[in-house]
């Protein structure tokens, strides 16, 4: 998750991993894969550094996707 601010100045954690794109139209919109849409303060490029840092600084199996539990076996 990243800590990102709205323009009314409060905070809020975003799970990455739902993030489709990040864009700059001037004001940072972050569209998430269920279309929806937050407007925040931080650039798109910090956002994009903070993602990029995230997935360096994760575990490989902590980040990996889950398969459904009989798949498993």
């Amino acid at each position: 998750m990243i800590k990102l601010t709205r323009f009314n100045g409060t905070t809020f954690f975003l799970n990455i991993t739902h993030i489709e794109t990040v864009e700059a139209t001037p004001d940072t919109v972050i569209t998430l894969f269920n279309d929806r849409k937050y407007i925040v303060k931080d650039s798109a490029e910090s956002i994009a550094e903070r993602v990029q840092a995230f997935y360096q600084n994760a575990h490989p199996i902590a980040t990996a996707p889950r398969l459904p539990d009989d798949l498993n076996e």
